[in-house]
């Protein structure tokens, strides 16, 4: 890739990323306080390996210290178009930066890069705007809450209504099970997204996930008292946090309050090894998955998506509430799950 330095004063200069810079990188993401789990540099290998997508990342120095980086992907898509996206299949992303001055000078060379790549729009996931005058997209909003330090505290923080579903399936005889592999979560993983009419991530993704990130990536299963999976949940970790983040269950699942009760299990094991935020994950407003959480008793916080339109004048709506994928959802709710499962990577790939 030819690319010249950008810079913004004499001592500050973004550049491409090279193998060199992992562990700077690594520990730059371990301090930064803007930093997310999406911003590890595992993500980088992921993102190569499971969906062949070409990366850019990005690096900003002032002198010889390393003070911003910006990972990104190239997605190029008959279906969805071309784009540079930080990070695709990723809720957060974007730059992150412990110099005023390295945001900026991250999001112009992006903003080149993208250019340069022939991509029709350049995308930032921000939890907070930093971009103001660029396009944004206001559908998702983010959940998170504190951990309190007593498990009966966390439990009568539970609104009223859904702590009753969490003991209804502590009554039912519920238990939570750690995974060694994701083969329980994917069945249900994909069994659900099939019901809703959506293409499945393809399983290795998320073997892949595990292998790579090791304890910080957790697979959580519910069973029902004959042992049978009912629920299940892959979850990060990152400083202090836990973060679910993608999940699948069996339609009895809504009879034995099992949802309710792996989100418990998840927060009461997080307590017990002293993590301090629950972050229940990005969803769209006016959905299901949106009620659900605010039940719990969690506030929206909207998320910024910021782009930078190269090609058009319109933000990308890529996501199953768009109206003119419903026949397409239908149609995909009428296929056998093995087919579903075997087409559905190719689709969803392209998508993030």
């Amino acid at each position: 890739m030819k690319m010249s330095l950008s810079e913004v004063s004499p001592a500050l200069t973004v550049r491409p990323y090279t193998a060199a810079d992992r562990d700077r990188w690594t520990a730059f993401v371990e301090r930064c306080p803007e930093a997310t789990f999406f911003h590890r540099i595992e993500w980088k290998d992921v993102i190569e390996r499971a969906f062949r997508h070409r990366t850019h990342y990005l690096v900003a120095e002032r002198e010889t210290e390393l003070v911003g980086v910006l990972p990104l992907a190239e997605v190029k898509s008959f279906l969805f178009g071309h784009s540079l996206a930080s990070l695709p299949f990723c809720v957060y992303g974007g730059s992150a930066a412990t110099d005023p001055g390295a945001a900026a000078a991250l999001h112009a060379a992006a903003r080149d890069l993208a250019r340069e790549r022939g991509a029709s729009h350049l995308e930032l996931r921000h939890r907070e705007a930093k971009e103001p005058d660029w396009p944004r997209q206001d559908l998702y909003v983010t959940f998170r809450k504190e951990i309190l330090p007593d498990v009966e505290a966390n439990m009568l923080a539970i609104p009223r209504k859904q702590r009753a579903m969490v003991r209804k399936g502590i009554q039912r005889g519920l238990r939570a099970e750690f995974d060694a592999s994701v083969d329980r979560f994917f069945a249900l993983y994909a069994d659900n997204v099939h019901r809703h009419g959506t293409p499945a991530l393809p399983r290795r993704y998320f073997a892949l996930l595990k292998e790579t990130f090791g304890d910080a990536c957790k697979v959580l299963t519910v069973v029902d008292p004959q042992g049978a999976p009912v629920s299940s949940v892959l979850t990060f970790y990152f400083r202090g946090e836990v973060l679910p983040y993608y999940a699948g269950d069996h339609e009895r699942a809504r009879e034995l309050a099992a949802n309710d009760f792996k989100y418990w299990a998840l927060l009461e094991d997080g307590c017990e090894r002293g993590y301090r935020v629950f972050d229940y994950g990005r969803s769209k407003q006016g959905t299901g998955s949106f009620d659900f959480k605010k039940n719990w008793g969690f506030e929206p916080t909207p998320l910024a998506y910021e782009y930078a339109l190269l090609q058009g004048d319109r933000i990308p709506e890529n996501n199953p509430l768009n109206p003119k994928y419903r026949a397409f959802i239908a149609a995909w709710r009428r296929l056998p799950i093995g087919l579903a499962n075997a087409l559905g990577p190719y689709i969803v790939r392209s998508l993030g």
